[in-house]
């Protein structure tokens, strides 16, 4: 009997740190223990630092050279081209069941569409591109490449989706113009993540509530609602964490010194994200669905509440309003954070609390089964 197998193709894989990397570790590790299924994992042959968990390699990993690891924007742009083209050629020479192609590069779904018309491939979506190039206003919506690249990526209809909510699923079955088959995955549900039970040091006045925003401020993120927060901080009743990275990073750090009850940190271990009483996340309304932000995810899971400062129409607050507060970006912002942050009291954020436990309950079982829908569509 034929042993079933499937095939991983991602720009990113342990050892190297990156959330889709670590992703697709947990998935892989699974599908070996439970289900005796042979995962190959098709990554590009590189060093990169991002976030994540020092994970040693699972599967049989097949690496693919790269022509540039520089921080030039528009030679990152042609490698990812080519990175993208010579991962999905590697996937079908290897030709072990179905082709599970992620996001990144940002067009390996392009080349998927294109390249793997006879063979069964899966999307699993994180960022989307290339409305993603659109939305950071890089390349225009009108020019040659987006066109064709739009085009040629949602031409083929993948034979399964795997979406990181229900509403990004949605939109990708009117991008395909089809309701495709698939399964939902949230991204930020970590499989080891154990809250701390002790006070971190950090905590030094556990009276007052902690406030944080924890991770990455880019392109996607509103720098000016974190700085809000930062305003509405009351250092009599409040504490803001900040630990960011991303090109607002230096901006946002900037702007907290010298400001009273806020206390920057390079990081926060995930068994302390629970000591946060409140996670702050902020998606542009233009990201809608492009993007679904793990930290939201992840805050929530490890039993904290959270404002959110995006689309209702978004996934993190589709699966995770119940233990958040809504902020609206596109209008009277600081006066909105302001009030809210200055009317939160302790009562309601264990009320929040309590919703994200079974929140996170029923985010596990939703990994659950999708992991075993996953294990049945290996060959």
């Amino acid at each position: 009997m034929t042993k079933k197998s499937i095939t991983f193709v991602n720009r990113h894989y342990p050892p190297n740190l990156n959330v889709t990397g670590e992703n697709v570790w947990d998935l892989a590790t699974y599908l070996i223990q439970h289900h005796d299924i042979e995962v190959h994992i098709v990554h590009v042959d590189r060093q990169y630092t991002g976030g994540g968990v020092q994970r040693k390699p699972v599967g049989h990993i097949h690496k693919v050279k790269t022509i540039y690891t520089g921080s030039n924007r528009l030679l990152r742009y042609l490698a990812g081209l080519w990175d993208g083209y010579f991962l999905t050629k590697k996937s079908k020479k290897i030709n072990k069941g179905p082709i599970v192609l992620l996001t990144s590069p940002p067009l390996l779904p392009m080349w998927g569409s294109m390249m793997l018309k006879k063979n069964e491939w899966i999307l699993w979506s994180m960022d989307l591109f290339p409305e993603g190039f659109g939305a950071i206003h890089e390349i225009k919506k009108s020019s040659w490449f987006y066109q064709f690249s739009y085009r040629k990526t949602y031409q083929n209809v993948p034979s399964k989706v795997i979406a990181l909510g229900p509403k990004q699923k949605e939109h990708l079955d009117s991008k395909y113009r089809k309701k495709i088959p698939g399964t939902i995955l949230p991204c930020g549900v970590f499989s080891e993540n154990i809250s701390d039970i002790s006070t971190p040091i950090w905590k030094k006045e556990p009276d007052k509530i902690y406030f944080g925003y924890l991770g990455n401020c880019g392109i996607p993120h509103n720098p000016d609602f974190v700085k809000a927060v930062m305003d509405a901080i009351d250092p009599e009743r409040h504490v803001m964490i900040l630990v960011a990275y991303g090109i607002y990073a230096d901006e946002l750090k900037s702007y907290a010194k010298g400001k009273k009850g806020i206390q920057i940190m390079d990081n926060v271990p995930r068994p302390e994200l629970n000591h946060i009483d409140v996670h702050c996340v902020t998606l542009l309304p233009s990201w809608t669905h492009i993007a679904v932000p793990s930290k939201a995810v992840s805050s929530v899971t490890s039993g904290s509440a959270m404002i959110f400062c995006g689309s209702t129409e978004s996934d993190n607050w589709y699966l995770l309003k119940d233990a958040a507060w809504h902020v609206n970006d596109e209008y009277y912002l600081k006066d909105q954070v302001k009030n809210l942050v200055n009317s939160i009291t302790k009562e309601e954020i264990i009320s929040k609390r309590e919703n994200a436990k079974r929140i996170s309950k029923q985010l596990v079982s939703m990994i659950n089964t999708s992991y075993i829908e996953i294990a049945s569509w290996a060959k």
